[in-house]
């Protein structure tokens, strides 16, 4: 029988093309206003941009290294700082990082185009996807939940781009994020907290809403893991990246097409197959198309305690966000609002503002003086 074969990276054994520091600890921010200005503080705050809570109050655990780096071959080395959450690599113009207070050039990263490209193909390759001419913009996930982001040119006018998220080691809880500072301070923390507990035990359907890089996935699978052991969550993402602190968690995860055009499979269907799967809990990582109907069509129809993800400016802004996926699946406004009033019960937004992160508005959903879909405080 012949030996199945097994996509290996061919950096990790022949010479990459990648000019790179020999400091074996390097610094990705050293040389820059940042490196110089960082201070014990500043270093010890971690990829949620929480700094450490004040005196009296409760440390986040620390994070523990991360693993398999390896796979990011010539990437590696800037990614074993956990304080770094971003890597991006922009054509032969540089590497870029975001240690948790804004992006900053790594000085001593040198590639041409070519070696990007080899690499881009490579770790697209190892997430069991491709990229090429045909197909320039692919997503995918790696080991212990790495996700790579990649775009080949003449898409990008700029050469190949790498977009790489590292994930936390750790899996946060509710009281992490809390003591870092995410629900604010004080009573009004402890007020924030409660609610959120209160709405998982009460099995409310749960949307959490922000811009790109404010924490909705963070916050989603910490609420996640406060539902109750015995509970079946089944999680249904585009790209796998929900690290929920729970014993019983299935996760799914869409396909592309083959090179032949056929095999994909969407969110959509996705979900259809996990209404089958007797889940207690039906989670979808992000709304961003027409699954939005069998979505709503799910939590409408018994299916408690169940959330997802949505990108959005503010509280305000999320009523038109869910009109326009809704007419994606040929919904009408008046479809759409009547649905989501019934199916959601709570809207988190987050924003990111000053490097840091936190829960700015809470809301749930109405209908307005002419059968429109709107939100009010909750």
């Amino acid at each position: 029988m012949p030996e199945p074969y097994v996509a290996v990276p061919s950096f990790l054994n022949r010479p990459s093309t990648l000019i790179v520091s020999t400091d074996p600890h390097p610094d990705p921010l050293r040389g820059t206003d940042l490196g110089r200005a960082r201070g014990p503080d500043l270093d010890r705050a971690r990829d949620l941009d929480i700094r450490d809570p004040a005196p009296g109050h409760a440390r986040p655990p620390v994070a523990p290294s991360r693993t398999d780096l390896s796979l990011l071959g010539p990437l590696s080395r800037f990614a074993r700082d956990p304080a770094v959450t971003d890597l991006f690599v922009n054509g032969d113009a540089g590497l870029w990082l975001d240690a948790g207070h804004g992006l900053v050039p790594a000085p001593d990263w040198r590639s041409d185009e070519r070696g990007i490209r080899d690499l881009a193909v490579r770790l697209i390759a190892l997430g069991g996807r491709h990229i090429d001419e045909a197909s320039p913009c692919v997503d995918v996930r790696l080991a212990d939940g790495i996700r790579v982001h990649a775009v080949l040119p003449p898409v990008s006018s700029t050469g190949t781009l790498l977009s790489i998220r590292l994930p936390r080691a750790e899996r946060l809880s509710l009281d992490a994020l809390a003591a870092g500072g995410l629900f604010g301070q004080g009573e009004a923390r402890s007020a924030q907290l409660g609610r959120l507990r209160a709405a998982v035990h009460n099995r409310e359907n749960v949307l959490v809403t922000g811009a790109a890089g404010s924490g909705k996935t963070t916050l989603l699978a910490a609420l996640l893991g406060e539902a109750p052991a015995a509970e079946r969550i089944v999680a249904i993402e585009d790209v796998a990246e929900l690290r929920i602190a729970h014993p019983h968690v299935v996760a799914l995860e869409s396909r592309q097409a083959n090179l032949e055009g056929a095999g994909r499979i969407g969110l959509d269907s996705l979900l259809r197959e996990a209404l089958r799967m007797r889940p207690d809990r039906l989670v979808l990582g992000e709304c961003r198309g027409v699954e939005i109907r069998e979505l709503l069509a799910a939590l409408n129809t018994g299916h408690d305690g169940g959330a997802g993800t949505l990108h959005a400016n503010s509280l305000a802004d999320v009523p038109a966000r869910l009109e326009a996926l809704g007419a994606l699946a040929g919904m009408s406004p008046a479809a759409v609002a009547r649905q989501t009033v019934s199916a959601i019960n709570l809207v988190l937004h987050l924003e990111r503002r000053g490097g840091l992160r936190r829960l700015a508005q809470v809301g749930r959903f109405v209908l307005d003086s002419a059968d429109r879909l709107s939100t009010v405080p909750a």
